[in-house]
């Protein structure tokens, strides 16, 4: 397998759903600071930056996450062919292919104001202590949370230059949704990481996690319900909210612990409604 094939599989970019649940946040973010009638075109730009921020940032995540995981990638089934895990790709060359994705997300990152990249630079370290967190902690998703969505919070700040309580608001909610979506997937891998000592949210809620799952995705369902009474939005936006409801509902009533698909179909549902959510906010602003 030549290099480039070998980096395409690194950084999982033909898996986009990804750098999409990365992307949902920042795109939710831009539609909720700017005036789309007088803005449209830098709605559009920017939209563009932060897909290609997304998708690099992502890719060198996916990147430092298996250098860090090596060892443990080598004893689950799911993971022990990736390419650093099965020794296709060295650390040294994993390492200089996510410096040079960071690289050009630094070139896309200084494209906007002085206020978003110094918040960006700030969540740098943040951002790579997630592989770490699964080893000292059953939380490891809450901090997947807190980073994944951090560019909704650099998304308002790129429009508006300034932090207010609406995109924090909606971060929070934004926490709770990957907290519950990534819980589900972490059930594809609970038997190998019981056995090599990995923690997550998934081994600590297993035997009840419906319950945690609704007290998750509740509370986002809660955040956004409350962020269109904040923001005066529009009838149709609580219209396209049973639509959301509705989806968070069914991902909770197909969840099946044990069936490993069912566990990664609704994991990539959440590509819809991070988009549904998106276009709701649209709406809700016209």
């Amino acid at each position: 397998m030549n290099h480039f094939n070998l980096f395409i599989e690194l950084t999982r970019i033909k898996k986009p759903i990804g750098f999409m649940l990365l992307f949902w946040p920042c795109s939710w973010g831009l539609v909720l600071a700017v005036d789309l009638k007088s803005n449209i075109e830098i709605f559009i730009y920017y939209l563009f930056l932060f897909m290609c921020g997304s998708i690099l940032m992502r890719s060198a995540g996916c990147i430092i996450n298996d250098i860090v995981d090596k060892n443990f990638d080598k004893k689950v089934k799911r993971t022990k062919n990736r390419p650093i895990a099965s020794g296709k790709i060295s650390v040294v060359h994993g390492l200089i292919y996510a410096s040079i994705l960071c690289l050009v997300a630094l070139i896309v990152l200084l494209q906007f104001n002085k206020l978003t990249i110094l918040l960006a630079l700030i969540s740098m370290p943040l951002a790579f202590t997630y592989p770490l967190m699964k080893r000292i902690t059953y939380w490891p998703q809450l901090f997947l949370g807190v980073t994944f969505n951090y560019g909704l919070i650099l998304a308002w700040t790129s429009i508006n230059n300034e932090i207010s309580i609406h995109p924090i608001l909606f971060y929070m909610g934004a926490i709770f949704w990957t907290l519950g979506y990534d819980t589900v997937y972490g059930f594809q891998d609970i038997k190998d990481d019981e056995i090599i000592g990995v923690k997550s949210t998934s081994i600590k809620f297993k035997k009840n996690p419906k319950i945690f799952l609704t007290f998750c995705y509740l509370l986002t369902f809660i955040t956004i319900f409350t962020l269109g009474i904040i923001m005066e939005f529009n009838l149709f936006y609580y219209i396209g909210l049973i639509l959301i409801g509705y989806l968070f509902f069914n991902q909770i009533i197909i969840f099946n612990k044990n069936n490993a698909k069912i566990c990664l179909k609704i994991f990539k549902s959440n590509n819809l409604l991070g988009l549904i959510i998106f276009l709701n906010i649209f709406i809700g602003k016209l």
